[in-house]
């Protein structure tokens, strides 16, 4: 393992942890925004990590291209509610097999944050509001994901993309009062 690469991944890791924790404290998810993503300390996330880092990308992709999985990757959704393959499961339907399940709001809410999050971590002065919908875009076909979270997660990624941070988390704010969608 290299040293710049360990302290690349720690660098990135934790300044992607505190743009999502301050973005979760602006529109009201305290206990979101401090529990963000502590499993990529976890050995089996971080040192994956460490091995795949690169700088400009998720390691878990370049751990995909040479394993053609990512155990890294299926460690960290099954531990994060943020993310919308935590909510896979079986229909009660067998006829409709695996299927997305509606996300509860602060978890949705804390996703679009990752988003936003992710997208500046990587991107760095080419970010714009319109990122986080154009890295949504180039997954959507891939995504299982509840129609009613889809619709939701579209709406604030286009309200961020055509209108900004101060009205789309204003907006969620508003959300999280009364409490579902």
């Amino acid at each position: 393992m290299k040293l710049k690469n360990f302290w690349g991944h720690f660098c990135t890791i934790h300044i992607h942890k505190i743009r999502v924790m301050k973005n979760c404290f602006r529109v009201g998810l305290i206990k979101q925004g401090l529990l963000h993503d502590l499993s990529k300390y976890s050995l089996e996330e971080f040192i994956p990590g460490v091995l795949y880092y690169q700088g400009n990308r998720s390691p878990n992709a370049a751990e995909i291209e040479d394993k053609g999985f990512s155990k890294a990757w299926l460690h960290h959704k099954g531990r994060n509610k943020h993310h919308c393959e935590y909510w896979i499961d079986f229909s009660m339907d067998p006829s409709k097999g695996m299927i997305g399940y509606k996300m509860p709001l602060k978890y949705l809410v804390e996703m679009v944050m990752d988003r936003i999050a992710a997208s500046k971590t990587y991107k760095g002065k080419d970010y714009t509001d319109a990122s986080p919908w154009e890295y949504y875009v180039q997954g959507k076909a891939y995504m299982i994901v509840a129609p009613e979270t889809e619709r939701l997660l579209e709406t604030l990624l286009i309200m961020l993309k055509e209108e900004g941070e101060k009205k789309t988390f204003s907006y969620i704010r508003e959300l999280l009062k009364k409490g579902d969608y």
